[in-house]
């Protein structure tokens, strides 16, 4: 009778809680809808009057991403998205955990074309949770209904209105509820097919190479069995990837080595070896909190790509709420760490050698995906190889959301008023000219620590680093906060040829370098 009962009180717990959640999820596809009907009138009527509320909350797994210094400032990358403030009837409403320093929004501010600081300042509310703890911040807001209240006062009568996120989760969708404005981005339900498991199985859909391995795994055992069966069918292979579906940047992956391995017991040696021989990407992270996130995620095996010339590159696509598909960017990734897996920045665009073909693959993929029902940005990673005289690639993951690449495109892109062309993989700007940058959010020495906001533009000034809007190049800033206590920095270095971005970048290191040298 207990056990009866114990079972009754679970199943009218569980439907209280689809009740509820029921009424969360059919108000936000309800808003998505609407969003849709108005998206043309929003996006290619420059007249209507708008408001855009920012929340860069990247709302990832808070053990992952605590592995990154200074990650709630990570935040202040969406800062480019204060260049709209230009047409004269948007609005922005900027949230973040800590108040931004105001010498940090005036060098944004001070870029707008044909718009004095002043009328932008009046159209851009920027709050915060005065908040530094870990957790996201969509969560904080949630847990603060008075500012909640603040957002919808700020938001001016009669303006459409519509939340620009990182990503979005259950507590983005929640946000967009409590405040009644829809997202641009993709619906939580859909998040599945931004998982590494996920992604394979979408790359298989769409005819695209992707590396040998298994994904849908969950335990320890699952992880043993993969690499010896993926070692069986590829007798030569000296490395094999282990992947947490939700890791990000590299962080959550760990590499297994093969060497001296012994065929006649294969697995029995892989369940012994597997603690000691598997090499964590991310910093600090033990094999059994590395099996224990694994256990909670579940995550993928797949061959390691070996290649003398080996490249990482990305293309960046959007799907519109009226469905149509856009390649909005390419690049090839700058990536480090011993394995090679962890993203320190870019160079745009990516090798003309491919950049075309991953265009057209990243499109493909785009409207698969757009059968599904997802919209947003999202951007899709490769590794290419050169073997043959020929670049051979290989379809990696699906990130459905913003990346570290879409900071720097969208900085280029309100700077320079151009546009990507994705039947030559060239970027050209409003006065017809080719643009490039090299982009980091890694520019990093100990000695940059202490250097506050109003330092680096005094220094950037001194030294011609700033973007000069007349020949369109230069080099624009951000993660501006994390330079005092962390000794990072990052920057979107752009110019006529990959050789000129590339010049700026070493420019800015060298400056900063004998600046701080020159205070020790």
């Amino acid at each position: 009778m207990q056990k009866h009962n114990l079972q009754v009180l679970q199943t009218k717990h569980q439907q209280t809680n689809v009740v509820e959640g029921l009424d969360e999820i059919v108000q936000f596809k309800q808003l998505q809808k609407q969003f849709g009907q108005q998206f043309p009138m929003i996006f290619l009527d420059a007249d209507v009057k708008k408001t855009i509320i920012i929340i860069p909350s990247l709302t990832l797994d808070m053990e992952i991403l605590q592995k990154v210094r200074g990650a709630h400032y990570y935040e202040e990358r969406l800062l480019c998205m204060l260049m709209l403030l230009k047409r004269p009837y948007t609005n922005i409403i900027y949230l973040t955990s800590l108040p931004i320093d105001p010498v940090i929004l005036d060098y944004y501010l001070h870029l707008l074309p044909g718009i004095t600081g002043y009328h932008a300042r009046q159209r851009l509310t920027q709050l915060s949770c005065y908040d530094s703890s870990r957790i996201s911040l969509s969560e904080k807001i949630l847990k603060r209904p008075r500012l909640i209240e603040k957002i919808k006062q700020s938001i001016p009568n009669g303006n459409m209105v519509y939340l620009s996120c990182f990503n979005v989760t259950e507590h983005e969708r929640k946000l967009a509820v409590e405040i009644g404005a829809p997202i641009y981005g993709c619906d939580p339900d859909l998040l599945d097919f931004g998982t590494k498991s996920r992604s394979r199985k979408v790359f298989r859909e769409c005819g695209v190479y992707l590396p040998e391995g298994f994904e849908d795994l969950r335990t320890e055992d699952d992880i043993v069995h993969a690499l010896a069966t993926l070692k069986l069918e590829k007798n030569n292979l000296k490395k094999a990837v282990i992947k947490i579906n939700d890791g990000f940047s590299g962080e959550g992956n760990a590499v297994f080595s093969f060497a001296g391995a012994n065929l006649e017991n294969l697995t029995l040696w892989v369940k012994s070896e597997l603690p000691d021989r598997i090499q964590m990407v991310a910093d600090h992270v033990s094999y059994h909190n590395f099996i224990k996130k694994f256990n909670n995620l579940g995550g993928i095996v797949e061959e390691f790509i070996e290649g003398e010339m080996k490249r990482t590159p990305s293309v960046q696509c959007r799907i519109n709420p009226v469905g149509e598909v856009e390649v909005l960017s390419t690049h090839d990734q700058i990536t480090g760490g011993e394995s090679g897996q962890v993203f320190l920045g870019a160079t745009f665009p990516a090798l003309n050698d491919y950049a075309v073909e991953i265009g057209k693959l990243g499109k493909t993929i785009s409207e698969k995906l757009k059968e599904y029902g997802v919209i947003g940005r999202l951007g899709v990673d490769f590794i290419y190889v050169f073997v043959q005289n020929t670049w051979k690639y290989y379809a990696i993951e699906i990130n459905l959301r913003k990346g570290g690449t879409t900071h720097p495109y969208m900085m280029l892109q309100f700077l320079t008023e151009g546009k990507y062309d994705e039947k030559t993989g060239i970027y050209t700007s409003i006065k017809n000219e080719p643009k490039y940058y090299t982009c980091s959010d890694n520019l990093q020495s100990d000695s940059y620590k202490g250097l506050g906001p109003d330092d680096l533009i005094d220094i950037a000034m001194c030294n011609d680093l700033l973007f000069n809007a007349n020949s369109q190049e230069g080099v624009m800033f951000h993660l501006i906060s994390t330079l005092s206590q962390y000794g990072k920095i990052g920057v979107v270095c752009i110019g006529g040829s990959p050789e000129k971005a590339e010049m700026y970048f070493h420019k800015t290191k060298a400056v900063l370098d004998r600046e701080c040298l020159m205070n020790v």
